[in-house]
């Protein structure tokens, strides 16, 4: 079995000021003092020195995040460009709350969250089956790569619940909101069966 610990990386401007960040990559989208803040009490609550690896996105908050866990603590670090966040096209970097107004239609009325048919209008936006896709070829590539092996992961928001989908399959995606910051979800994968478990999702505490 491999052993996934998956956690979303703190918080950044953007997420307080409420845009969409998708892929963006620039000084906005890096983490802000919360986010440093966050990322420095799960060091404190996560000893994750007990793992072999450490794997994260290649964007500037999730390494940013993933070095804060990894002080004094000197896990092999690497990237992975399947860890990208979903990347929603024209709607990366625009408010949250103007795109509601403008396209009700397409975000989810409990979540105000965007539902999958939101390609229809941002139409170079990344589907939502592409991101489970790639999340979950990671998972099992990975787990086949390292057979055993207990592995730290830093991502983002939208690929942790891609994750989650990939070894749940609700019939709802909504039916699971995306994960808060600095949360740690739990993934294992077991060998050439490539069977897949979540054991907790979107955790603070008892890792």
């Amino acid at each position: 079995m491999t052993t996934f610990y998956i956690v979303r990386h703190g918080q950044t401007t953007a997420n307080a000021q409420n845009l969409k960040q998708g892929t963006i990559n620039t000084a906005i989208t890096h983490l802000n003092s919360v986010g440093q803040q966050q990322a420095q009490e799960l060091h404190a609550a996560f000893d994750i020195s007990f793992a072999d690896q450490l794997i994260c996105s290649p964007l500037d908050r999730t390494k940013a995040t993933a070095a804060i866990l990894n002080r004094g603590r000197d896990l092999p670090l690497t990237t992975d460009e399947r860890l990208l966040e979903i990347s929603y096209g024209q709607w990366d970097g625009q408010e949250n709350a103007k795109l509601l107004a403008a396209y009700p239609q397409y975000f989810d009325p409990v979540l105000k969250d965007v539902l999958p048919t939101y390609v229809e209008v941002a139409t170079d936006g990344e589907t939502f089956d592409h991101v489970v896709h790639r999340a979950q070829d990671f998972l099992t590539a990975t787990a086949a790569e390292f057979p055993d092996e207990k592995i730290i992961v830093v991502t983002h928001g939208f690929t942790v619940k891609a994750m989650a989908l990939a070894v749940l399959q609700p019939r709802d995606p909504m039916s699971l909101p995306e994960p808060e910051n600095t949360s740690v979800t739990k993934i294992t994968v077991a060998g050439e069966s490539q069977r897949a478990f979540m054991s907790y999702y979107n955790r603070h505490s008892d890792f």
